[in-house]
């Protein structure tokens, strides 16, 4: 058996935050602003926002919604087979490599989804670039418990959100610049610098992931299993489930995170073409409205890292799902720019802190393990799961209602859900 890592060396807490820097590019650029308003351009063909593909007719932002929840369900089915492999092995760094190296390349690939006549390249290098993005995630959040001690994994959560809320900033601005003055680039075709954008993510993704590959250890905790290794994830699983019985604590946040998880996560895919459709907002309101949920979630991220400290990690968790209910309320009466800008403005605020928050609390409430890869893989189907769920009930009351307005109504109840189920608990381990 290996030893454990000394916890709490500045050096690869550093390397390891470094890695939000390094992949946040992806889900700023690729899933909430350059790429949701260029596909919208690209697949609105005359006026006409429906486009074909497999013999069947969709409306544009429910196809991406769909496509999201491909890339997710996928996940959420390797992530527990690779992961069980990963803890027998030791290995998280190379399974944490490789889906990087799959999502850069696929970021890089959308280079060449030009038109709508390639609408199946731009859907199948989004949705590999997802999976890529996802898979590394799981691996990466299963280094927290072994780099950081439970006092903490709050704050070093925390770091990672921040630091990668500024380095995805940085280069949408420069994306940002390019593409509302390209002249400035000796650039002439509308669609090259979008289309270079996602180019530029999947370098900057796989550059500075190398300097985290280089410092995060080769082999980590290991473990002994004389079965078969690939059903080893799909036995954990189970074994976690066995192990909710137990630590009732865990199991009450564990679904209350599956819910409130749905709306955070399915606000942040799908805000970009709810300002686009709904709002009619230009590209460039659409993308400073990002920006400005960026920079207030870094400060954001260390707000809730603070008020933990002082109320407890469960209670934070409460007042900003709270504040979530009344951001979806609010957007759904929101018809200017400017109002659409101070939801923005809030969502920025809560946005980090919980996502901050709910990592550092579910990796404080793990029962002692070495098994951490197995652990998040199961944080992380419940992530993924909760997901495709929402994107898909996002995407399916916008088809059947024609507005993605009555789609936030969903949003408020997966929030509300989640709220309710970590008040029956007066009293849970980590606060």
């Amino acid at each position: 058996m290996q030893e454990a890592l000394i916890k709490n060396q500045k050096k690869i807490i550093n390397a390891w935050a470094l890695y939000d820097w390094a992949n946040s590019v992806y889900s700023l650029v690729i899933t909430s602003t350059i790429f949701p308003i260029y596909y919208s351009s690209v697949t609105t063909v005359n006026g006409s926002d429906l486009v074909h593909l497999f013999g069947r007719e969709y409306k544009n932002s429910a196809l991406y919604s769909y496509s999201l929840s491909v890339s997710f369900l996928l996940i959420a089915f390797l992530s527990p087979l690779l992961s069980g492999i990963a803890d027998y092995r030791g290995n998280k760094k190379s399974f944490m490599k490789f889906f990087c190296i799959l999502g850069s390349l696929s970021c890089s690939a959308l280079y060449f989804f030009d038109s709508v006549d390639r609408l199946w390249l731009g859907l199948l290098a989004f949705i590999l670039a997802s999976v890529g993005w996802a898979g590394s995630i799981v691996f990466y959040n299963a280094f927290l418990p072994e780099i950081a001690d439970k006092e903490s994994q709050d704050k070093v959560s925390a770091k990672g959100f921040a630091w990668g809320y500024i380095g995805s900033s940085l280069l949408l601005i420069f994306n940002l610049i390019m593409i509302m003055k390209p002249e400035l680039f000796g650039i002439t075709d509308k669609s090259f610098a979008p289309r270079f954008s996602f180019l530029l993510v999947g370098i900057w993704w796989i550059g500075f992931a190398g300097i985290t590959f280089y410092f995060l250890p080769e082999k980590t905790n290991r473990t002994n299993y004389d079965g078969n290794i690939f059903m080893k994830g799909f036995n954990e699983l189970g074994g976690v489930i066995k192990e909710l019985k137990i630590q009732r604590a865990l199991k009450i946040f564990l679904t209350s995170f599956f819910f409130y998880n749905m709306g955070v996560q399915t606000v942040m895919y799908v805000a970009a073409l709810f300002g686009d459709k709904e709002l009619k907002l230009q590209s460039g309101q659409l993308i400073i409205t990002v920006l400005i949920i960026q920079f207030v979630a870094i400060g954001g991220a260390y707000l809730f890292s603070k008020l933990s400290s002082m109320l407890g990690n469960v209670k934070s968790i409460m007042i900003g799902i709270t504040i979530w209910v009344f951001i979806c309320i609010a957007a759904y009466f929101t018809t200017t720019a400017l109002e659409f800008y101070m939801v923005a403005f809030i969502v920025g605020m809560v946005m980090g802190g919980i996502q901050s928050l709910s990592r550092s609390t579910y990796s404080k409430m793990l029962p002692p393990t070495r098994d951490h890869a197995s652990y998040f893989s199961f944080y992380d189907v419940c992530d993924k799961i909760g997901l495709v769920l929402g994107t898909v009930c996002y995407g399916l009351i916008e088809e059947l209602t024609g507005s993605m307005r009555n789609s936030i109504l969903v949003l408020i109840t997966f929030f509300a859900i989640g709220l309710i189920l970590l008040f029956r608990t007066k009293k849970i381990a980590v606060g």
